[in-house]
């Protein structure tokens, strides 16, 4: 199986090397000049000499395809800041995908974002640079434990999170992402709602809503390993530290932590309060691409890597794009039921 995936891998880059110039060279770096600019304080120029002849030619290449790259907040800084499009958290990114005019969407996440792209673009071709790149939190549930829930539980609405699979939106009745979370609960009808799949997240929002919330114990890999006591230790190590969390962390991570929100949130939040230091609480690569950004602040990082979403890589995009591979399919039995659970949350949020 490696050999397999390596001589494939090892065809891909012979292939791209006689199309495309992939050298490392000074011309890549001057048409490149604008925006490694914008990522220089968090990537070593020699390393960028790298990324520059894949950036390039993966811009150029988007306009002869007619695509766009959709990336998330934890894709790495070179293709954040130098390939991408549309850059945000889910909400975002579900947002955009509907104002999408290409006809080729190129999507920078994993599994599931790509689902939600062709969920809401069904006559549009999506690709993934690397359909390996899964989600733990999204493969933790199924339609059929949703069913059972609902069985438990008779007339209450399902709240899912953006972060599942297609089979999984087109068997609840809205979606949500960590951002309008509360809203959506709120809204719905009945004092009781089932939240699936990251517990977590159930367990921050019912702290704050006013109905009965029941939920799958779904987690994510990368926030469930953050501890109130590493938080503390990290206020002892960097006085006058600023904690922001993310609401996917456990309760107690939330509780310790001077600011929780979205992904969204969280940028927001450094761009407008400008903390000396702060942690955030999160994915790697979104405090880089946050500190590419607020180059005033000083980011202290006990992060945690998705290897998920790490899967993504410049290498992989080109590959995809002068390839046409690897392309999202949704069966047709979830295409309009996982189409109306996330317009409905697209919705309840424009409201």
């Amino acid at each position: 199986m490696f050999l397999n995936a390596q001589t494939k891998a090892d065809t891909a880059r012979a292939e791209m090397e006689a199309h495309y110039d992939l050298e490392v060279s000074e011309a890549a770096m001057r048409d490149t000049a604008d925006l490694y600019a914008r990522v220089k304080d968090v990537i070593p120029e020699p390393d960028w000499m790298r990324f520059a002849p894949y950036v390039r030619a993966i811009n150029k290449l988007k306009g002869e395809k007619d695509a766009v790259v959709l990336a998330h907040n934890y894709m790495t800084p070179e293709i954040f800041h130098g390939v991408s499009d549309v850059a945000g958290d889910s909400l975002q990114l579900a947002i955009e995908a509907t104002k999408v005019r290409q006809q080729t969407i190129i999507q920078c996440g994993v599994h599931f974002m790509a689902e939600t792209s062709k969920i809401l673009n069904p006559q549009k071709t999506v690709l993934i640079p690397d359909s390996r790149a899964g989600c733990s939190l999204a493969s933790s549930i199924t339609a059929a434990d949703i069913e059972r829930m609902r069985a438990d539980y008779p007339g209450a609405q399902v709240v899912s999170y953006v972060n599942t699979t297609a089979e999984v939106k087109a068997a609840s009745d809205i979606c949500c992402t960590s951002s309008n979370a509360l809203a959506i609960v709120e809204a719905q009808p009945g004092d009781t709602v089932i939240m699936t799949p990251d517990g977590y997240l159930a367990q921050n929002v019912a702290n704050q809503a006013k109905k009965r919330i029941v939920y799958w114990e779904g987690a994510c890999i990368v926030h469930e390993q953050f501890t109130a006591e590493e938080l503390r230790a990290y206020r002892e190590a960097h006085p006058g530290v600023a904690i922001i969390a993310h609401p996917e962390c456990p309760v107690e991570v939330v509780e310790e932590a001077d600011f929780t929100g979205s992904t969204a949130g969280m940028i927001q939040w450094v761009k407008t309060n400008r903390p000396a230091k702060v942690v955030m609480v999160t994915e790697c690569s979104m405090s880089d691409n946050v500190a590419a950004e607020t180059p005033d602040v000083e980011f202290v990082r006990p992060c945690n890597i998705c290897p998920h979403m790490k899967r993504i890589s410049l290498e992989n995009i080109l590959w995809s794009l002068h390839s046409g591979t690897e392309e999202v399919t949704v069966p047709e039995e979830y295409l309009e039921p996982a189409a109306r659970a996330v317009q409905r949350m697209i919705e309840v949020t424009n409201s």
